[in-house]
């Protein structure tokens, strides 16, 4: 028993030190990066600050620093940054790793790292050191450092990635444990292809899938051997016939050969994430939680929605003029905006904003459900003759109805830009679920009629992940994942692919 504990701690090592080249190289290039970024900003601090103090109507006594104590102020700065960064493990980011989280780890450890350098500067005056560093250089540093430090890491993910994707270095190999068929996970299969980073080496199950294109693996000797050659970087868990003990075995041979362990969740898996612990006297219980999205959650997205909706009415209110001018000249008819009843909340209806991009006579009035409404007819003809998508959702391909200002607006989505009077309004926000028509909320079932417990939003999950690709169900169960799920993270992750999404049209 001894022996075989040594033995495992021995391939431990091993495989601890034959890491993929590019999973040490990216991480260490990093290091003289940061190096050059606080030496440069430490510099260019020092000419702003000979230039201005940046304060409106005050003008603060110029002080300066030589370049030899400046240098070493700067040393100091790296080395600590470098101790601070790597004990919270922000030189092992990973590919496949959040990038929005990365960069919200920067920002956050590189406050950390201000406080800290503040404090110790203060400490040693007089000390350690004689020569006085202007308070205002620290400051302006700090910022241009961060600014450089953020935009370094998107060039360096972007890079790997885009070498991983061009087969210059090697994609991830990955091993799948699944006992259905390729039409079953037709989906995941694909999801992870269009990744592009990865590459599906085999799957494992206790018995051969019958019609799989994938390699079949079976005996856990043979996964060992597997692992044992390197031959397999993550392994993700869909489901299996496995007994629980092979299961565990195979768990424990990942932990030991370094392969990272992923598994892919149903429904009521990503919920019990969302959980607290309680007791009922002496009996302690776990509640699944409906949604964190409640008391000062709710406040503090108020508060967000409130200052973009300042922002973007500052950045695109000359856009929203340019388009209501062209959208005139096409069609003379008002109105410019065009409201369209949507259900929300506790099935309330409202009017949701957009620039209108069809004709007037072809635009939906509030008459859902009256048969005189010649506009309701005609798209209804249009969706059985024309729709890419399956109902109650649809989408007319070179819909007739549509202006030539539409080819424009839409390929950028800036029609949706009117949206954010309802975010003014609050019948909306940034991020939220979709709101649907009337007559495609009564198509919904039982678990869809979940999306109607909170507010719907201007950008959603299946924005970002699919967009008209999505069927119904799945854009209710991705919007669903995100009321169990939510968290300010997940809202700038989404903000942040829906102008990825925007730009690259995907």
């Amino acid at each position: 028993m001894q022996n075989k504990n040594k033995n495992i701690k021995l391939k431990k090592l091993i495989f601890k030190l034959n890491m993929k080249k590019q999973d040490i190289i990216f991480p260490a290039l990093k290091l003289p990066l940061d190096f050059i970024i606080i030496f440069i900003s430490f510099f260019i601090a020092r000419e702003i600050r000979l230039l201005t103090d940046l304060i409106p109507g005050v003008q603060l006594p110029i002080k300066t620093i030589d370049n030899e104590h400046l240098s070493l102020f700067a040393i100091f700065w790296w080395l600590l940054y470098i101790f601070i960064f790597a004990i919270h493990s922000l030189y092992l980011i990973k590919i496949t790793s959040s990038k929005i989280n990365e960069i919200l780890k920067v920002v956050w450890y590189s406050i950390y790292w201000f406080v800290f350098f503040s404090f110790f500067i203060f400490l040693g005056k007089w000390f350690i050191y004689e020569t006085d560093i202007p308070r205002l250089i620290i400051w302006f540093t700090f910022i241009i450092w961060t600014i450089l430090v953020i935009i370094q890491r998107i060039i360096l993910n972007n890079l790997e990635y885009l070498l991983m994707k061009k087969w210059y270095i090697s994609k991830r190999r990955l091993l799948i444990i699944n006992n259905k068929s390729d039409e079953k996970i037709k989906e995941i299969i694909k999801d992870i292809k269009e990744s592009k980073i990865y590459k599906i080496i085999w799957y494992s199950n206790k018995c051969k899938i019958e019609n799989s294109s994938l390699k079949y693996i079976w005996e856990i000797e043979k996964l060992e051997k597997l692992f044992e050659n390197k031959k397999c970087d993550e392994l993700i868990y869909i489901d299996s016939d496995y007994s629980k003990k092979k299961l565990f075995d195979i768990w424990e041979l990942t932990r030991i050969f370094w392969i990272r362990y992923r598994y892919i969740t149903n429904s009521f898996d990503v919920t019990k994430t969302n959980t607290s612990l309680s007791l009922i006297n002496q009996i302690p219980v776990v509640e699944i939680n409906n949604t964190s999205l409640d008391n000062w959650a709710k406040v503090f997205k108020r508060v967000f929605d409130l200052i973009v909706w300042i922002l973007w009415t500052i950045i695109f209110l000359p856009i929203m003029i340019i388009i209501s001018i062209a959208i005139k000249i096409e069609d003379p008819k008002w109105p410019v905006i065009y409201k369209n009843k949507r259900v929300w909340q506790n099935w309330k209806t409202f009017s949701l904003y957009k620039f209108r991009y069809m004709k007037w006579e072809y635009c939906i009035k509030d008459a859902y459900n009256k048969e005189d409404d010649k506009a309701v007819e005609f798209e209804e003809k249009l969706i059985k003759e024309s729709s890419t998508r399956k109902w109650p959702l649809y989408k007319i391909k070179n819909d007739p109805r549509k202006t030539k200002v539409w080819n424009f607006i839409e390929k950028y989505s800036l029609d949706e830009i009117a949206q954010f009077f309802n975010l003014i309004l609050w019948n909306m926000s940034l991020v939220w679920p979709r709101p649907h028509q009337p007559r495609e909320v009564k198509k919904y079932d039982l678990k869809q009629k979940r999306l109607l417990t909170i507010k719907p939003w201007i950008t959603w999950m299946a924005q970002v992940n699919g967009r008209e690709e999505n069927d119904f169900d799945k854009e209710a169960s991705l919007d669903i994942f995100y009321i169990e799920n939510w968290s300010m993270l997940l809202d700038l992750k989404i903000i942040m692919k829906t102008f990825s999404v925007i730009f690259s049209r995907k």
